[in-house]
């Protein structure tokens, strides 16, 4: 598979105030260190010069995050009032995400709804990772749902794997992989939650995209389906045999399903308007908002 490079920045929705681009595995989204190359700032300042905004750090403002070893969707605003309204659709728990995984095993229940509550793990030599409640070491355990939809099932290289679409309904540090590992169905190629291989067995990545989604912000619907990566043309030691739940179908439910409106109690339009809050937000309720944001980042810089 071709490697993340400067040059192979891929754009799959662009406007007057959002870029969502389509983000290389193994790839980090910025990164102190002048020595790490590429990254995904550096791709952006080398394709778009003229929207690095210079009052930013890295000169472009992340709606959000992905860890390194995950590829797929990713929102950046490109001005301060575009990454305000973005900023607030996360707060408000607006925004419709979905990923497509491998995963091993054979996964028999066609749909699920994962419910397992997770915390970091204070284990030692466990840093940095995160684990389900009554784990050992388990702190400070938070409510988290994951809805699991199988695609396919079929081999990764002779070993057995389902191909499945997974919609986090929470926004916990490492949900998705560490819901899967519960599930005793860790995603392939996952080496901190996934099953001990040798190292000419491990799969080129891990196997976890971000596939679909939408930003319902004040001024316009920022929404965004990525190319497919886990299929054979891409990949030959991916051979699905059986299929499950057609993956079309399911964007269709996804492009047509209602908003989240938790503040309104009941769904709302892709382009309804966010009503502005009463009074201007706290630096306490801007730190609790940007401290649950940070919980979109799986991978820390090290």
């Amino acid at each position: 598979m071709e490697p993340g490079r400067i040059e192979n920045l891929s754009v799959v929705y662009q406007s007057r105030d959002f870029l969502v681009v389509n983000k290389h595995w193994d790839l980090r989204i910025d990164s102190r260190m002048w020595r790490e190359i590429p990254t995904l700032q550096k791709q952006l300042r080398h394709h778009f010069p003229e929207l690095a905004d210079p009052d930013t750090y890295y000169g472009f403002r992340f709606c959000h995050q992905l860890d390194f070893s995950t590829s797929g969707a990713l929102c950046v605003a490109l001005n301060k009032a575009a990454a305000g309204s973005a900023y607030k659709c996360f707060k408000e728990r607006r925004v419709t995400k979905a990923y497509l995984a491998l995963v091993r095993g054979h996964v028999q229940e066609s749909r699920m709804t994962i419910n397992y509550a997770i915390g970091r793990n204070s284990t030692e030599g466990r840093a940095h990772t995160m684990c389900i409640e009554g784990t050992e070491g388990c702190e400070n355990p938070k409510p988290s749902l994951t809805e699991l939809v199988v695609l396919e099932h079929g081999l990764y290289a002779g070993d057995p794997v389902s191909k499945v679409l997974l919609q986090p309904l929470t926004g916990r540090t490492h949900q998705l992989r560490v819901h899967c590992s519960a599930l005793s169905h860790p995603v392939v190629g996952d080496l901190t939650y996934g099953q001990a291989l040798d190292q000419e067995e491990q799969p080129f990545r891990m196997m976890l995209h971000a596939f679909y989604l939408r930003i319902p912000t004040h001024s316009e619907c920022v929404e965004a389906c990525t190319p497919d990566p886990f299929v054979p043309a891409l990949d030959a030691c991916w051979s699905p045999h059986t299929l499950v739940q057609s993956l079309d179908q399911l964007v269709q439910v996804l492009r047509a399903a209602p908003d989240p409106d938790p503040t309104e109690g009941c769904p709302a339009s892709c382009s309804t308007p966010t009503l502005p809050s009463k009074s201007p937000e706290t630096e306490a309720q801007r730190a609790s908002c940007l401290q649950w944001l940070s919980e979109w980042t799986l991978e820390p810089d090290h």
